[in-house]
């Protein structure tokens, strides 16, 4: 059965930083593993992809790069998201999001095999 439980979130000033964490359970399909954030109003939008097979990568919304950092440590079945120069359009609730599709879909999904509850980021001016 999939899981996923959320951590990490806060409020912090902006220039601040914060690292969420995402346990999961998974199958073996699920290589490609995101954060996705979604603020009131606005459309869910992906922040940060890391495909886990054997041809592993990265990808970074425009938005976030430079600024964040996704890993993940398969020993603890745990997400990273390392979030630094946090600004008050980061504002959002941020959800893990493991998907099973290829490399090369990876960092361009709008969707996911399962969805957590999401943990709260408030960034303040």
């Amino acid at each position: 059965e999939l899981a996923v439980a959320e951590s990490g979130g806060g409020s912090v000033e902006a220039g601040g930083s914060l690292r969420l964490s995402c346990i999961y359970t998974l199958t073996y399909r699920q290589k490609c593993l995101a954060w996705f954030r979604q603020s009131p109003g606005k459309e869910r939008e992906g922040v940060a992809s890391i495909y886990i097979g054997t041809i592993g990568g990265t990808y970074l919304a425009d938005s976030v790069k430079g600024r964040f950092t996704i890993s993940h440590d398969s020993a603890k079945n745990t997400l990273y998201l390392t979030m630094n120069y946090l600004k008050p359009e980061d504002t959002a609730m941020y959800y893990c999001a493991p998907s099973s599709i290829s490399v090369f879909e990876c960092g361009k999904q709008t969707t996911a095999d399962i969805w957590g509850r999401g943990t709260q980021v408030t960034v303040s001016s």
